[in-house]
């Protein structure tokens, strides 16, 4: 977040001195891009995945702080629910195999916080959604006891002023009201990191939106929510009602969602990126530096931007701009779409498909982007995560009428070459490109996703009980998934 919090009270002037500062944060960044040769340097990667902590009967197991403590691991922290954690792995150069190093590390942690959480009679599993959540387990004893995580819900429900109410469509529909912030707690996801000199951040950026729904499609990985079979990706339509500030009778009109996909095409820098959040959202914690961010600039020094970087974490965009102090002040893109699990090679296999189509369509963005408004990129990210392979998207056509209605899965078979060549551009080592694109290729070939195997397990049960047979579902899972071996491959 970029500053510790300690507590979740703050009076009316503390408002308007966090928003003022973030405004100066923003004069600094500006400031910042334009001195020569800031934030430029070889691309690197970065990942976290968040995972749920479950018992011996595949329910959550509330027990964050204590796996936390015994596995006593700087990379380790809390996350917002007590069945919460995240892991942040190590950055690598982006060239060569950084994948394999990625997944090692993971493979490791995992292998690690899962021995912990056996000595509480539990077990780690990285999954989109944890399918035996109940509604029980989501309530105000569920939050992690951190003044962060007291404050972020604190400041939802000041803004908001009413209860969340949760409706997504599905198999089985879901309508259900909540009084707590703590349904966002059952959204894990695997995020990616990459550092982008700042020259190249609009067409890099740009290129992520574009090709986000095509890697969400094939990799989903969360399709049952406390009992109801909903959407491939369900974490997505869950995550944006669940800290949506946005009362339903506060304004007659709508502001934006703090969970968005964007609100359009960057036009030239980060800058704007970070300005949307200053300008379009109000602060949530309200906690301040002593830094004078301009003050530090002019002297040819690097800012913390605490105050703007704090605001950033309280907005989700699917693909957020990230400032960073170290190195001599860095930019990076956070890739937030992909699902936690289920195994480390899944998860290299849809980030090295992710970032192989972000490269590769990076040289052509700016061509392609008059061919497909924004409000299309937007509805491919919804479409892919409601519907997964089964998805028809819009893309961009620049030799006839644009855009084009295509299957998902035609997409990802044609757009598989341009994936390689992405990563040819990011150098990364060719060995590596086809042990990971291969899985995507198995996918596809076995029409077969995490979600889709989550679902076909469910159907194929012989429990008479939904809970049950969830249950009996997880316990596999996890057993597939210790494994090592791609969700392709499971029985």
């Amino acid at each position: 977040m970029g500053l510790s919090i300690d507590r979740s009270d703050f009076a009316a002037d503390e408002y308007v001195a966090a928003s003022a500062k973030q405004r100066e944060c923003l004069t600094a960044l500006e400031r910042l891009l334009h001195r020569p040769g800031f934030g430029e340097g070889p691309a690197s990667l970065g990942a976290e995945l968040e995972m749920s902590l479950i018992d011996a009967n595949a329910n959550a197991l509330p027990l964050n702080r204590e796996v936390l403590a015994e596995v006593a691991d700087p990379h380790l922290q809390l996350e917002l629910d007590r069945f919460n954690l995240e892991y942040n792995a190590t950055p690598v150069a982006a060239a060569g195999k950084p994948f394999e190093h990625i997944e090692q590390e993971l493979t490791g942690a995992l292998s690690r916080i899962d021995a912990a959480a056996g000595e509480f009679g539990g077990a780690a599993i990285a999954v989109g959604i944890l399918p035996t959540l109940t509604l029980s387990q989501l309530q105000d004893n569920a939050i992690t006891d951190l003044p962060r995580y007291v404050a972020l819900s604190e400041g939802v429900k000041k803004i908001r002023g009413e209860h969340f109410h949760i409706r997504i469509d599905g198999a089985e529909p879901l309508d259900q009201r909540c009084e707590h912030v703590t349904i966002e707690g059952a959204n894990t996801s695997f995020q990616l990191h990459l550092r982008v000199n700042p020259a190249d951040f609009a067409a890099t950026f740009n290129a992520a939106q574009l090709v986000t729904p095509v890697a969400l499609a094939i990799s989903s990985n969360s399709p049952y929510f406390i009992g109801h079979s909903l959407w491939d990706e369900t974490r997505v339509a869950l995550f944006k009602q669940s800290v949506d500030t946005r009362g339903a009778s506060s304004h007659e009109w709508r502001r934006v969602a703090r969970v968005p996909f964007g609100h359009g095409w960057v036009r030239a820098s980060a800058l704007e990126l970070f300005a949307e959040s200053v300008l379009l959202y109000p602060t949530l914690i309200p906690v301040c530096s002593d830094e004078d961010p301009v003050g530090i600039v002019e002297e040819g020094g690097t800012p913390e931007l605490a105050e703007l970087r704090l605001q950033q974490s309280t907005i989700w965009n699917w693909n957020r701009a990230v400032y960073d102090s170290a190195a001599g002040g860095h930019l990076r893109i956070e890739f937030r779409a992909l699902p936690s699990g289920p195994t480390p090679v899944d998860m290299m296999a849809n980030a090295a498909f992710l970032l192989g189509l972000t490269y590769g369509f990076r040289d052509l963005i700016d061509h392609l982007v008059p061919a497909l408004p924004f409000r299309y990129a937007e509805y491919n990210f919804y479409r892919a995560a409601q519907r997964g392979l089964d998805a028809e998207l819009l893309w961009p056509d620049l030799e006839d009428e644009s855009p084009k209605a295509l299957p998902v899965r035609k997409l990802c078979r044609d757009l598989l070459p341009v994936a390689e060549s992405g990563l040819d551009k990011l150098g990364i080592d060719a060995q590596e490109q086809k042990r990971l694109l291969d899985i995507i290729r198995d996918r596809l070939q076995c029409s077969v996703t995490p979600a889709r195997w989550q679902r076909q397990h469910v159907s194929a049960s012989r429990k008479g009980d939904r809970w049950e047979a969830l249950a009996d579902m997880v316990q596999d899972y996890q057993k597939n998934s210790k494994t090592g071996t791609p969700t392709s491959q499971w029985t």
